[in-house]
């Protein structure tokens, strides 16, 4: 007699015991983060699902505003949270006093030069009204509360769902705001 070697599973089986394994995160994309934009520096498609599983601050932004120099503070959460798993999506926009002129390689270059941006940023787009893009009219919806100015932050917890909105005023580095990232690293 001669015996035959079966498999101890069907691929079917391996497949489903494997998706049931990994964790809720790994397996579905947040509807907030169901998105894709294109990278400021060259264009290329980004899907915002990357970034499930993660802590995320997205900010509206601009190059020529008076709250500019908190793309310092922003780098700076940036390099201090980011291997804890924590990032920061900028979104370049002119929406506000056209306070956002440049054409998106020149936003790039003045990101990276002068403020020595690293988080990721995504090309200029509008992020108010029935023009805004579709995470920003998301997040309005989920907060009700849309920008009022360049700045706006909205902070986005592991599981995809937006847990506060901060005003321009709101610096990167205030206690408000790091506080509640803390608190949301901290709960795994």
């Amino acid at each position: 007699m001669r015996l035959v070697a079966r498999p101890l599973l069907s691929a079917a089986a391996a497949f489903a015991l494997i998706i049931v394994a990994l964790p809720a995160s790994a397996q579905t994309c947040p509807a907030l983060l169901d998105h894709s934009f294109p990278r400021l520096q060259d264009e290329t498609p980004q899907n915002l699902c990357q970034y499930r599983g993660k802590v995320v601050l997205v900010v509206n932004t601009a190059s020529y505003c008076g709250f500019t120099p908190q793309y310092e503070g922003l780098e700076k959460l940036y390099a201090q949270y980011a291997a804890r798993g924590f990032t920061i999506l900028g979104f370049p926009s002119g929406d506000f006093g056209g306070q956002e002129k440049g054409s998106n390689k020149e936003i790039a270059e003045f990101c990276y030069n002068t403020y020595g941006v690293k988080f990721p940023m995504f090309t200029k787009s509008s992020v108010k009204g029935s023009a805004a893009n579709p995470l920003f009219a998301a997040l309005t919806k989920d907060t009700g509360q849309a920008p009022k100015w360049n700045f706006h932050k909205y902070l986005i917890g592991r599981d995809g769902k937006v847990v506060a909105s901060f005003p321009s005023q709101v610096e990167p580095l205030d206690k408000k705001l790091t506080g509640q990232i803390e608190s949301l690293l901290a709960a795994q």
